[in-house]
């Protein structure tokens, strides 16, 4: 539905009210060109092209996107944003590679088990991207499904002692094609996921883990092997961690007497543990992996304000250009992995909208009241690397940046509706972008500063932010996101909607004030909570490397601020589990529902702090 629309002077009133007075424009001045919906299409396609192979972190190809947005900005004559650069370069991991030394030997195998070679690498067993590296010679252990659950009272790991052992477990869950399972049937729940199956087995003691594919139901299908770097290669899970054939586990079987086929059957049958040792079988393993990192850069430029009073402030227009490259990791569609990605709309849509905001802004006559800070992010879809990186060293002081504008996926608007972020962050944004708007769309609002987007990372620092979102849609992260299905006219409309909150945002006589979203009450108890379980309420620093999950910001009102945790705070233990990164907090957060209490670790500086935590819900 339509939000009804206000005359300009009363939207001024209005804004004085809320503290934002838009500046007297200059009666001589050139107003921006309209955004030309051909010119920005054109960018799109040659970012989404198959020669582009899906900008990927670390490929030559991101690296031909960063040129053509520098060459793009040069172009229209506005300043490098980094020191005479329009590239800020840092580097970023990318995934792990194999070294020489990876190898299995086998101690302890009956006599009557069939003779066979050693495992052979990438053969018989590869390692995981996510392992950790060394040689260790482990117990073997049979843990089914590896899954520990409270919600479905089932739990392989239950009176079975695997510290410093290997334990085998089967790739998926149980019951994987009844829809009348405790799990979801055919719909995989989190504990079918390969790092959850790996963090389970660390907390329970283990040194190594095993995988291995279920023969049953997959029986005849091809045994194969997970492809190195589909994982996530960036974080080291601090145990061995490998997947082998279904022939080479079931010779490690061997002295139980029974097979992978006849172990899962009993399981999905009974839904009942078979966990158990393998008597005198020791493997010794080792695992030897490189970890692998490339550049990466930002693109920058800046175009000076015109105000004598203003131009010390700058505005920030950004998006990130990068994408999944052939979709190895969180690609949607990963039976297409390999593929190429083109990524279109997400997010070739909003770095080809900052090209054409910036050609716009560059021929205005005087410049923007306010400077504008034109960025274009690498490594977003690693984890809003980019951005984090940037508001740690930024080309314009984080403290004379006015506000901060974000485009992701604005290519596809859907019935006409828009959504847009972060009006909470200032009084007035929400009505400086309905004036914006012209009854172009209908407005969806939201007002907190936080999302998957890189204006997470100025959020975080206290910068207000605008985020403008067409929404998610069925290509999202599949090689279908494709320049033919992106309607130019519909996301020119977008970027004019955003080039007018730009353009009031520049020449607002004063600086728009940072406000802290409260969060609303939320319900203590009542269901499980949705996403990664119950409602804790920080927001990690994606852009960090440490042992544990810094606190880039911890949200007002939630369970962790009530608890007196701050920003810059190291999580390192949760319910009484060990933290080492993301993936281990969100595990043990699944793991609790809302009205649990939680005792909660964190380093602050030099100091441990432990604090009892209230867990409510997810809205």
């Amino acid at each position: 539905m339509h939000r009804r629309l206000v005359s300009f002077s009363l939207m001024v009133a209005a804004a004085a009210l809320a503290g934002l007075v838009i500046a007297r424009e200059d009666p001589n001045a050139k107003a921006a060109p309209a955004i030309d919906a051909t010119r920005l299409h054109a960018h799109v396609e040659y970012l989404a092209s198959p020669k582009m192979k899906g900008r990927g972190a670390g490929s030559p190809e991101l690296d031909r996107a960063a040129k053509y947005i520098a060459a793009e900005f040069k172009k229209q004559g506005l300043e490098p944003a980094f020191a005479g650069s329009y590239f800020q370069k840092f580097p970023v991991t990318i995934g792990a590679t194999l070294g020489p030394n990876n190898r299995i030997t086998t101690t302890g195998l009956p006599p009557a088990a069939p003779p066979a070679p050693h495992p052979r690498v990438s053969q018989d067993f590869v390692p995981l991207d996510i392992s950790d590296s060394g040689a260790a010679t482990l117990p073997l252990v049979f843990a089914g499904y590896g899954i520990s659950s409270n919600e479905h009272k089932f739990d392989e790991y239950l009176h079975l002692d695997v510290r410093d052992k290997a334990v085998i477990v089967l790739r998926h869950e149980p019951q994987e094609n009844d829809d009348r399972s405790l799990f979801a049937g055919r719909h995989p729940t989190a504990h079918s996921d390969i790092t959850n199956k790996a963090i389970n087995a660390r907390l329970h003691g283990a040194k190594a883990m095993i995988l291995v594919n279920d023969p049953v139901p997959h029986s005849g299908e091809e045994d194969r092997l997970v492809k190195l770097g589909s994982i996530g290669g960036d974080t080291n899970f601090g145990l061995l961690l490998l997947h082998a054939s279904q022939a080479t586990v079931n010779r490690w079987l061997a002295p139980t007497g029974k097979t992978l086929a006849q172990l899962q059957s009993a399981i999905d049958q009974k839904l009942e543990p078979q966990s158990a040792y393998i008597p005198d079988v020791k493997l010794a393993l080792q695992i030897d992996l490189r970890r692998r990192t490339a550049p990466a850069q930002n693109v920058g430029a800046i175009l000076r304000g015109s105000d004598p009073k203003l131009r010390d402030e700058a505005i920030v227009i950004g998006a990130h250009y990068d994408h999944l490259g052939l979709g190895e990791r969180n690609s949607l569609a990963p039976s297409l992995a390999g593929q190429i990605h083109p990524g279109a709309d997400d997010n070739a849509s909003g770095a080809a909208a900052v090209l054409e905001m910036a050609r716009a802004f560059a021929a205005r006559k005087p410049a923007p009241q306010r400077t504008i800070v034109f960025l274009a992010f690498s490594a977003e879809e690693l984890g809003l690397l980019g951005s984090s990186h940037y508001t740690k060293s930024p080309a314009w002081p984080l403290d004379r940046t006015a506000a901060m504008v974000n485009l992701d996926m604005v290519g596809r608007p859907r019935n006409n509706t828009l959504h847009v972020g972060g009006v909470g962050t200032s009084p007035g944004f929400q009505e400086l972008v309905q004036q914006a708007n012209n009854s172009s769309f209908t407005l969806s609002f939201s007002d907190s500063g936080y999302g998957s987007s890189d204006h997470t990372s100025f959020a975080m620092k206290q910068v207000p932010v605008i985020f403008f979102f067409s929404g998610l849609h069925a290509d999202y992260h599949k090689p279908s996101d494709v320049p033919a299905r992106i309607p130019s006219e519909d996301h020119a409309r977008v970027v004019e909607l955003a080039l007018r909150a730009a353009q009031s945002l520049a020449a607002l006589e004063a600086k728009p004030l940072y406000v802290r979203v409260a969060e609303p009450a939320r319900p203590v108890t009542g269901g499980s909570g949705s996403g990664y379980g119950p409602y804790f309420g920080s927001i990690p620093d994606m852009g960090e490397q440490v042992e544990g999950v810094k606190f880039g910001d911890v949200r007002e009102g939630s369970p962790a601020a009530l608890a007196g945790f701050k920003a810059g705070d190291v999580l390192v233990e949760f319910a009484g589990k060990p933290i080492k990164n993301l993936y281990d907090f969100t595990f043990a957060l699944r793991a609790q529902k809302p009205g649990d209490e939680v005792t909660v670790t964190v380093l602050r500086g030099a100091q441990r702090i432990t604090a009892q935590v209230l867990l409510t819900a997810r809205r």
